[in-house]
């Protein structure tokens, strides 16, 4: 049989992170686990990488990276001890916080949103006025927060429906709107055979909407029986991104052992695609790149919240955050 050199380098990558997987357990270093809020895809490329590199293990860590994904939400898996680090959006860890879960923010890496409302230019759809009265589908809670203020913004009015993990709703007619990240919905649909010049797309940041999404989280009693482990992680998670961005088909190879391991119907030109938008994010020109939430950025996002009625209960910046390296 003959192989093909992606195939190729995949299964160097893999040999490669068992290797330094089977390194970090035979050197007795500190066991942890990490739960992305995702299924396996290059939004957690940067964890992969810090694994299969050793940055991880360079700082004392054995860690494990779970497969995230609606049947493994973070803040289950953090309360029953079953991981001891998560990713979420910084609106899903403040709400959480808010309601009792006592998650810390240890690093921010995606300080601005991504997120989009997408409909058919040949629907009528110009102007956010043009919504009026139309079929939006939005994901729950804190996910839709940014397209409600958005209608809020420009007083517009619309049927609202509920958005599943794929985007089959709006390509067969059933919605005139969507919500979609620019890393991943927004490319599935350009996939699926539709031209960007036949979309409205109307990009939350350009709209006064910008709050930051993922960021790296503990439990605040994690952090405070073993400070060392949660600042060994942050700092060896913002070293995993930084090669990430300085070597992207490597790290296009570990998300693809990942991927091929879950074995998730998607391929390397998509994830190549996520990868280069979320490099875009995460480093902006003139931007900060990952690490400290700023007051700033918690603050934007709290108010956000309670305008929603999603704040439960103050949470003080001071509690929330743990200095990131």
């Amino acid at each position: 049989m003959r192989l093909r050199a992606g195939h190729i380098l995949g299964l160097a990558a893999l040999l490669a992170l068992l290797l330094a997987w089977d390194a970090a357990r035979a050197e007795g270093l500190r066991r942890a686990a990490l739960i992305p809020q995702w299924e396996p895809q290059a939004q957690f490329a940067g964890y992969y990488a810090a694994r299969a590199k050793g940055f991880y293990a360079a700082r004392g860590v054995d860690l494990e990276i779970l497969r995230g994904g609606p049947a493994s939400p973070p803040s289950a898996l953090l309360t029953h001890g079953r991981a001891q680090f998560g990713t979420l959006f910084l609106s899903t860890a403040l709400r959480e916080r808010s309601e009792g879960l006592k998650l810390v923010n240890l690093a921010q890496f995606l300080r601005g949103t991504t997120m989009l409302l997408v409909a058919r230019r040949a629907s009528g759809v110009e102007k956010p006025e043009d919504l009026q009265g139309r079929r939006v589908s939005l994901w729950e809670k804190e996910y839709n927060i940014q397209p409600r203020a958005f209608f809020r913004k420009y007083r517009v009015g619309v049927k609202p429906l509920p958005q599943g993990f794929t985007v089959d709703l709006f390509l067969r007619g059933g919605a005139d709107a969507m919500t979609a990240m620019n890393y991943n919905e927004y490319h599935v649909l350009l996939n699926a055979g539709l031209d960007p010049w036949e979309l409205t797309v109307f990009p939350m940041r350009d709209h006064g909407l910008d709050y930051p999404e993922d960021g790296l989280y503990a439990l605040e009693d994690t952090c405070r029986a073993d400070p060392d482990l949660c600042r060994a992680v942050a700092e060896a998670s913002i070293e995993g991104w930084r090669w990430v961005f300085a070597h992207p088909e490597e790290a296009l190879d570990l998300v693809m052992v990942e991927v091929r391991a879950a074995n998730l119907p998607t391929n390397r030109m998509h994830q190549k695609w996520m990868l280069e938008r979320l490099r875009e994010a995460m480093t902006p020109p003139g931007g900060p790149g990952p690490g400290p939430l700023s007051r700033e950025e918690f603050e934007t996002m709290a108010r956000a919240l309670k305008d929603e009625g999603l704040l439960a209960n103050p949470v003080r910046y001071e509690d929330f955050r743990v200095p990131a390296p």
